[in-house]
């Protein structure tokens, strides 16, 4: 008898700026999740789907769990982790090779009791003595009854079939959850307000991007041709001029990088107009938050 088809939903979780996305990424196969080296680039829930050799692998990348800052933004980014823990048949937990600190230890008391975890070790290749990864691995899994502990390289995609051996018996079996060909279970008009917020992040300096959110006003599809308009919102009117840079260069350089990638991912041409607007305090506010959300 062939063996029992198995599918199942996996939650990425994590402190912030462990490479939880860029593990996401490694694993699909393709850029779905944005990523830069500035913390808490991710803000929502995003699917990205593998299916094969009779499994299929719902990957959830969640916002990194902030345990030190308590706006309204990061109570909103903290409460889609506790979410997301709530509905998932598996988590991956992911830290630093060499590192378990505390911020590690303060997420690792949210995951569930009765949900199996793995330990992903990232960023094996960067532990400055390699020596030292056998006795890490030992304490680190001491820490939580992990179901197996995993160490890997997601930026170098190293080791990733080891992890997808580990967790197909952790699912449940059942039929396939998504289509067998879907790569994820957003829309591209999220995707493409993801892709002009991440070179916001990549491009700006170290506050203005968490004070700033991206809105797709206009999504429309000729053929294969998509025309986009998105505008940048942003928290305080001071950022305006930094995002639009001396003659509009800076705001230009940011629209340019992020049509390419848009382009890279939907397969076609993208015209994109972008614009930028000021709603004071929108971070502040959970209600304002939500309705951004919505809008995109």
């Amino acid at each position: 008898m062939p063996a029992p088809f198995r599918a199942g939903t996996i939650a990425i979780v994590g402190r912030p700026n462990v490479g939880k996305s860029t593990l996401l990424n490694a694993l699909v196969g393709q850029k779905l999740a944005i990523t830069s080296r500035k913390p808490q680039t991710t803000r929502h829930r995003l699917a990205g789907i593998v299916t094969r050799d009779g499994v299929q692998y719902v990957f959830v990348d969640t916002p990194g769990f902030q345990t030190r800052h308590r706006g309204a933004l990061n109570r909103v980014m903290n409460r889609r982790v506790r979410e997301t823990l709530e509905s998932v048949d598996a988590v991956l937990f992911v830290v630093e090779a060499g590192t378990l600190d505390a911020e590690d230890r303060a997420v690792l008391k949210l995951l569930p009791a009765t949900v199996p975890v793995i330990l992903v070790v990232n960023k094996q290749d960067l532990l400055p003595d390699p020596a030292k990864m056998l006795p890490f691995l030992a304490r680190a899994g001491e820490a939580f009854g992990f179901a197996a502990v995993v160490p890997l390289s997601a930026a170098k995609r190293r080791n990733l079939e080891p992890l997808l051996d580990a967790l197909a018996p952790l699912l449940p079996e059942q039929s396939p959850l998504f289509d067998v060909d879907a790569l994820t279970d957003r829309s591209e008009r999220f995707l493409a307000a993801e892709l002009l917020r991440e070179k916001l992040f990549r491009n700006l300096g170290d506050e203005v991007p968490y004070g700033s959110a991206v809105v797709i006003e206009k999504f429309e599809e000729e053929g294969a041709l998509r025309r986009i308009h998105a505008a940048i919102v942003l928290a305080k009117p001071g950022h305006k001029a930094i995002v639009i840079g001396k003659g509009g260069e800076k705001l230009k350089e940011i629209a340019s990088a992020a049509r390419r990638d848009m382009e890279a991912l939907f397969g076609g041409k993208v015209f994109l107009e972008v614009w930028v607007k000021v709603r004071s305090g929108w971070t502040e506010s959970e209600a304002t938050i939500r309705g951004l959300d919505e809008a995109s």
